[in-house]
Parts: C-alpha cells; sequence; structure tokens
C-alpha cells in the first residue's frame, strides 16, 4: 500500500488505521516533514514529493495499491503555478507510475468544492463541477486526470470528494471555536448558506470502503457526515459546546470580501500569509449540501457522527489540549 499525504492530518489518521488493520505502508514524505510518529508507522519511507518522478516511481515499487492524499490546500501564500504542479501535475506523475506498475486501485482525494456553491441543495455527484478558487479547479483537473487514466490506460481509479473535515487535532475550524468561545464572533451574511461537515473518523472510514469495495471502482463519492447545517445553527451549536456566544448581529459579507481582496493584493507579493482573504469569506457566502445516498449504496458508507456529537469531542480536545 502506498500513501502520499501521511504527514497531514487526513493522511497520518489513514496511515493510522491502515497499519491497526495490519496493512503495509510506504509512505511519500519531503524530508522537512518527516514526524517521529510517522516514521513509528510507516513501514517504508521514502523522501521526495510529488514533483519528483524519480521518488513517484520508488513509491509505487511493488505496490498494490494508492491513496492519493497530499495536496496544497487553500492559502493566500502560492501562486496559481504552484497548485497546478502539486495537484495537478503532481497528481499525473502519481498515475503515470500506478499505470506502468499496474497497481490494484488508486483512491484520488478531491474535494466537495470541485461542485462549487450548490444552488438546489442537496447536490449528488452528478452536480456540475463549478469551482470557485484555484484550489478547487486544481482539484476538479486532477480528479479528470484520473477518470482519464481509468478510460485510457485501465487505472482502476476511485475518487473520493470530502466534506469540510473536522475532528481532534484538526485547525481548519479552530479560528470559529476560538472566536465563539472568546464572544468575539458574528455570522458573516445571512447566515441561511450550508456547511456539510465530516468526522475524521468517518471520513477514514470512508476512505477504507472506496479502497476495498469492487463497487467503487470507475467512480466518484461524496464523503460527508449524516446531515448538513446552517451557519448561523453551526455559529449556535459551537457556542453551546465551547461555552461561549455568537454577537446578536450579523456583518454584511460584502464589504467583508472587499477588504479580503485588499488585504490578499497586498500580503501575496511580500509572502506573506494574509489574516484575510476572498476564499475565507465563501465559508460564510457559499453553500456546501450533499446527498452522500450514493456513497450508502454502492459502498456500505454509514456515518455513526453526527454533528452535535462530533462539535463536542473536537470542543473537549481542544480545551484539553489548551487550544481554546
Amino acid at each position: 500500500m502506498a500513501l502520499t499525504g501521511a504527514s497531514g492530518y487526513t493522511g497520518g489518521r489513514l496511515l493510522a488505521a491502515l497499519r491497526d488493520r495490519g496493512d503495509e505502508v510506504t509512505v511519500l514524505v519531503r524530508p522537512r516533514s518527516l514526524s517521529g510518529v510517522v516514521k513509528a508507522r510507516a513501514s517504508r519511507i521514502v523522501e521526495g514529493d510529488l514533483g519528483d518522478a524519480e521518488a513517484v516511481g520508488r513509491l509505487l515499487e511493488s505496490q498494490d495499491a494508492v491513496l492519493h492524499v497530499a495536496a496544497v490546500y487553500r492559502t493566500a501564500g502560492h501562486d496559481d503555478a504552484y497548485y497546478r504542479e502539486v495537484n495537478v501535475r503532481g497528481t499525473e506523475r502519481l498515475l503515470e507510475a500506478a499505470a506502468r506498475q499496474e497497481v490494484g486501485r488508486f483512491v484520488h482525494t478531491s474535494t466537495v468544492g470541485v461542485h462549487g456553491h450548490v444552488t438546489n441543495p442537496p447536490a449528488d455527484e452528478r452536480a456540475p463541477l463549478a469551482p470557485g478558487d484555484i484550489y478547487q479547479a486544481t482539484k476538479a483537473e486532477g480528479e479528470a486526470l484520473a477518470f482519464d487514466y481509468h478510460r485510457r490506460r485501465g487505472v482502476p481509479v476511485t475518487v473520493v470528494r470530502p466534506g469540510a473535515i473536522y475532528g481532534p487535532g484538526e485547525t481548519r475550524l479552530l479560528k470559529l471555536f476560538r472566536a465563539i468561545a472568546r464572544g468575539r464572533y458574528a455570522v458573516v451574511g445571512s447566515g441561511r448558506s450550508f456547511y456539510h461537515p465530516v468526522f475524521i473518523d468517518d471520513l477514514v472510514a470512508g476512505f477504507l470502503l472506496a479502497l476495498d469495495r469492487p463497487e467503487a471502482v470507475g467512480e466518484a463519492f461524496l464523503l460527508c457526515g449524516p446531515s448538513y447545517v446552517s451557519q448561523r445553527d453551526l455559529a449556535a451549536l459551537v457556542a453551546k459546546h465551547t461555552g461561549g456566544r455568537v454577537l446578536p448581529f450579523r456583518i454584511p459579507a460584502r464589504p467583508i470580501q472587499w477588504a479580503g481582496d485588499l488585504v490578499e493584493a497586498i500580503c501575496v507579493p511580500l509572502g506573506l500569509e494574509p489574516p484575510l482573504h476572498r476564499r475565507r469569506v465563501d465559508f460564510w457566502t457559499k453553500s456546501r449540501a450533499f446527498t452522500i445516498d450514493k456513497a450508502r449504496r454502492l459502498l456500505g458508507y454509514d456515518p455513526k457522527v453526527d454533528l452535535e456529537q462530533g462539535l463536542a469531542i473536537t470542543s473537549a480536545w481542544y480545551r484539553e489540549a489548551g487550544w481554546l
């Protein structure tokens, strides 16, 4: 079994789950990202990244399957060419090596974000792809490449599109938790746009089903939690479980979008990560709401952790770790 992204949050949890069930796992990791945890869990380590075709080839030597999780996530510190180099060209190098090695399964990680704003929720896997930023656009290109290799080269590809990942140790929602816990959070926009989280344990279970089930080959699957939630209700639930509060007014979205554009224009040329940028405003203003019926039907995917339980677990972990 070959795994990319083992030094990240989801990839690290997948590495642990694969080892727990007895799989031998070879990982591709950049030397600066190689942690003691990865060293302890991996069966074999190939140092390098997706830009190194020779390292990618070594990663796949004698491997029967690939879980491709590594990607450049959305930040404002990288130009568009870097996203395309990692998320598209890096994926292509991996697919080419998989085709040569005739691997038995290639699970490619995309994102629900490839569907863009969902105007008529809930969307399923057949909904049009409408990426709204460079991260989403390159993830859409990456999964198109994966399906092309499936059709032309016979690589047994499965694409998974995770929802918004959360859980103990994950940091993407940490700012939201902190702001609400400290009583400094107001909903941006109407508060009616939807958000569709998936608890990390459920997502890992979905990945393993995509890896193992023969019905998964040639298909894409939305892997989300049991239900989606409005931004207003999400904030209220976080307040409940952190003991914080949501400010009793809403902030108009348009000025925040303008501010994000301005801050990004100033910071990016200087190589600085902006405290606010336009893509973060999408969190409040674009709906992400999906049905997981296909994954339930073909994979037997059955997420166990509802949002109330997942937020309680995550909040308690943040507090114990001293993050709140």
